[in-house]
């Protein structure tokens, strides 16, 4: 067969991002300009929603710290695959840190079949190639690690000196660039509160979390408090007017060794006097004790993972708890109330849910009557053919659709667009000439009547529940293969059970 002579039309991806270290880039509009023209002439179309445009400077170090990039990458994992190729002014643009980009790079080119390309930077094709790009992501990287020993030296400086350099906490707003942070009043008035509750009414912090969230008020960022964010509060010194920096490592945030922390009164004014903050700081100091994290199999229950809080919906931690005979029984919360975000309390014991789940399972076999879900296996291979067929297909009526808007945007000419349909045209030709081929293949499955083997799971797994011979894991297991969740209502003590039958190949009938 005669190789085709013009290539194939490809949808690509667009991603612009400047540099917040002041460097000479191109400014977004300029690089996206280079991409579209890039673009015309190796015959790819890149509509608008592919374009992913970072509002503002962000650093190339970490992907976590760029959303358009993480938004760009969730689409590429889409099906069908949204686009060929992603094309970028620099591979600078893409990262700056090689193991991300190596890591990036090879999950879209392995396993999602999308390209990187560099417009500005051609390189070879074939490993020499990858050699080259690898180089150049070198360079950058060593390039950023310089660039950040500078900027270090130069924080360092200005904290030594008073000047803020951190997001302003809750209470602190930062009017404009550069400028110190200036009280947001009505934040203020919370602060004050937490210290004083917290230090004169001797208020924990969990029950401190609770009447915060009772009384509807908000963290910086518009949450509901938590313990975590309660702790951040009572021990930043910032609140009584002092600079504190270098007390985390922005790469892992693990804290550092106390003897690297800088202190320094600060050019922002204080919410509350040191004297309060010194005193929240020593009663904290005093009640708080490390804990070390349990073992799994402590205080694992088999119906851990299983029970949901009717009122949120979170799931129900459990709780071991050691009787003076030496003996143990579990205890069961909603997640969130312990956290002070669910304001039911759903407390039950293992004496209360226990039997109380074993007749639900009863008298779902008794009745003979079950509602679930079925969980059918992955398709055969020709199902699994059918399917990438019509993904194929899915997406050329995308494609075509990118094609008109390309023209109607004023992107492609009037000949670009007929080319580009009379390429589209042949190739939906081509998969509707497989798919007619394959339909006929394909014969009708008949399915077995599916009743009968979820009662027989049900009545496995109560004799599994019953018995000594297994271990709390071995149950839990056991129950989690025919129950996805059991919604557990306090007030009436009532249980709802979501069942569901995983089809296995071999129960199928062909």
């Amino acid at each position: 067969m005669a190789k085709e002579t013009t290539q194939s039309l490809r949808v690509g991806a667009a991603y612009v991002r400047v540099s917040t270290d002041g460097q000479m880039d191109l400014s977004p509009e300029s690089q996206l300009d280079s991409i579209l023209s890039y673009a015309k002439t190796h015959n790819i179309v890149i509509p608008k929603e592919n374009i992913f445009m970072e509002s503002e400077g962000r650093s190339g170090k970490r992907a976590e710290n760029r959303p358009q990039f993480q938004k760009m990458i969730a689409t590429a994992k889409t099906k069908p695959k949204p686009f060929d190729c992603i094309l970028v002014w620099k591979f600078s643009r893409f990262a700056r840190n090689q193991d991300e980009s190596t890591f990036y790079k090879g999950m879209l080119r392995k396993k999602l079949g999308i390209d990187v390309v560099s417009i500005s930077e051609p390189v070879l094709d074939g490993m020499y190639g990858r050699l080259i790009e690898m180089i150049i992501e070198w360079q950058d990287e060593f390039y950023s690690y310089n660039l950040a020993q500078d900027v270090t030296r130069g924080m360092k400086s200005k904290a030594s000196a008073g000047g803020y350099q951190c997001r302003p906490p809750l209470g602190y707003r930062i009017p404009y660039h550069k400028a110190a942070p200036e009280i947001v009043p009505e934040e203020a008035e919370i602060v004050r509160m937490i210290f004083d509750k917290y230090v004169n009414d001797k208020m924990s912090i969990y029950a401190l979390t609770k009447y915060l969230n009772s009384l509807g008020l908000k963290t910086s960022q518009g949450k509901q408090f938590e313990k975590r964010s309660l702790e951040y509060i009572l021990q930043n010194p910032a609140y009584a007017g002092i600079v504190r920096w270098n007390r985390t490592c922005s790469a892992t945030n693990q804290i550092r060794d106390r003897s690297e922390w800088i202190f320094s009164d600060g050019h922002h004014p204080a919410i509350i006097s040191k004297e309060l903050f010194e005193q929240a700081a020593d009663r904290y100091s005093s009640e708080y004790r490390p804990k070390n994290a349990k073992p799994v199999e402590i205080t694992k229950h088999w119906l851990s993972g299983l029970l949901k809080c009717s009122c949120c919906g979170r799931t129900l931690s459990s709780c071991v708890r050691h009787r003076k005979n030496g003996s143990t029984h579990y205890t069961f919360q909603c997640y969130g109330y312990l956290k002070g975000k669910c304001r039911a309390n759903h407390y039950v014991t293992e004496k209360d849910i226990v039997p109380a789940v074993k007749k639900a399972l009863t008298d779902a076999v008794a009745s003979g009557t079950i509602e679930y879900e079925v969980r059918r296996p992955v398709p055969a291979e020709n199902t699994k053919e059918l399917e990438t067929i019509t993904n194929l297909l899915q997406k050329l009526k995308q494609k075509e659709q990118r094609a008109k808007d390309a023209y109607m945007d004023g992107i492609d000419t009037l000949e670009e667009y007929k080319h580009n349909k009379i390429l589209l045209a042949k190739e939906r030709d081509s998969l509707e000439a497989s798919l007619e081929q394959l339909r006929h293949s394909q014969t009708n499955e008949e399915m077995h009547t599916r009743d009968s083997r979820m009662i027989k799971n049900i009545r496995s797994v109560i004799d599994i529940l019953n018995s000594d011979d297994f271990t709390m894991f071995q149950k839990n297991a056991a129950l989690k293969s025919i129950v996805s969740k059991i919604v557990f209502n306090r007030e009436t003590m009532h249980i709802d059970v979501y069942y569901y039958l995983a089809e296995s190949p071999e129960t199928r009938i062909k």
